[in-house]
């Protein structure tokens, strides 16, 4: 048996302004939109039902946003890693990022390492990794 990954959730105090933010920098859409929740999905991705179980496990990943009280306290135990192309300036995706409200943090990696952890509006931990091709 195979699942599909389907979405990550995540939890937002602004469920609308993080959702936005995300769907911006990852070129995605909305799809669905309430008060207490919002889903992105990739723009390439059909809207329509997938028509066999191969193109349902291609299909691509979604982000959902949900409200939550608390604030956020530790780091987070799951990130999502964002990769440039080789043809893409990292460091201008980076300074674009950081304008729209994204943070460089310490996590405690050295300062050696081929990636950079940052944080978004509302402090939730992603790293943009080293410019690849695959």
């Amino acid at each position: 048996m195979t699942l599909r990954w389907y979405t990550v959730v995540v939890d937002a105090h602004d469920v609308a302004s993080l959702g936005r933010w995300w769907a911006e920098t990852l070129d995605y859409v909305i799809v669905f939109e309430a008060k207490d929740e919002m889903a992105i999905i990739p723009k390439w991705m059909p809207m329509d039902p997938a028509p066999d179980l191969d193109a349902f496990l291609r299909a691509g990943q979604g982000m959902v946003f949900v409200p939550v009280p608390e604030a956020k306290t530790v780091k987070n135990r799951l990130h999502i890693d964002l990769a440039p192309h080789t043809s893409q300036d990292r460091e201008a995706e980076i300074a674009r990022l950081i304008e729209r409200g994204a943070t460089r943090v310490d996590i405690g990696q050295s300062p050696d390492v081929g990636w950079t952890v940052m944080a978004d509006p509302e402090g939730n931990e992603f790293c943009v990794l080293s410019s690849r091709d695959r």
